[in-house]
């Protein structure tokens, strides 16, 4: 199967992850170290931002760029409207999942978890959640962890400039900060890739990864962020 983005040790897919795995590219366990990623939860998410109070007041704010945050509207995720099922995807030996507590009871025990602080402080007020879990397991320590980076709309610690490039996107700095865990992990999958960051953040510590998405629009978007020499991913904390 040809790539759709292919460079420095960095591989975008464009398709079902599971066909392009398994079907296409006769991929086993054995050839990942680590899947690091944020799939569909199984919670048919509301993506109809720009139609919020708390969006349509952000229109008006200048966020100290040259460019003014605006929310938007974005397609429904795919897959998220039927229950995630991540039994594929435990055969790899390290695993990193975004969003495991809405898919919890279909996961082994692990009293390894991180935690994704979005440092938003306006408790139920807030249109978007206060933080996220990450199920992990096989990572290098055996606790929870926080990460403290704010990101609630046009409120965010990093990547303002960018906007709104996917409803689920995820902070560079976040996924620098996961890899940290697994530094032994240099072939990473992501296999539900979004816009692209944990490849960015795999391009930018050197790591080997694929990158695997079912909508074409994003993985325009992915490769032109890794395309891109310099990356505003601003504050780690």
């Amino acid at each position: 199967m040809k790539p759709y983005y292919e460079h420095a040790g960095i591989t975008i897919y464009h398709g079902d992850c599971l066909e392009v795995l398994w079907t296409h590219l006769n991929a086993n366990a054995s050839d990942f170290d680590l899947v690091l990623t944020d799939p569909p939860y199984g919670i048919d998410l509301n993506t109809s931002y720009a139609k919020t109070r708390h969006a349509a007041r952000s229109k008006r704010l200048s966020s100290g760029c040259k460019k003014t945050w605006y929310a938007k509207d974005h397609p429904k995720i795919h897959g998220d409207a039927t229950p995630f099922n991540p039994g594929p995807f435990l055969g790899i030996k390290h695993v990193a999942m975004f969003g495991a507590n809405n898919f919890a009871s279909r996961l082994p025990d692990s009293y390894s978890w991180l935690v994704w602080d979005k440092k938003t402080e306006r408790g139920a007020k807030n249109n978007f959640g206060d933080g996220e879990m990450i199920y992990c397991r096989g990572g290098n320590f055996s606790s929870v962890r926080i990460f403290r980076h704010m990101w609630c709309g046009y409120q965010r610690d990093s990547e303002i400039s960018e906007g709104s490039l996917h409803p689920t996107q995820k902070p560079i700095a976040l996924m620098k900060w996961v890899l940290q865990f697994f530094p032994d992990c240099n072939r990473v999958l992501d296999p539900y890739m979004g816009s692209g960051s944990t490849l960015v953040a795999c391009k930018l510590d050197n790591r080997k990864a694929i990158g695997i998405e079912i909508e074409e629009k994003y993985c325009e978007i992915a490769a032109k962020r890794l395309a891109q020499e310099v990356f505003d991913f601003g504050a780690t904390a």
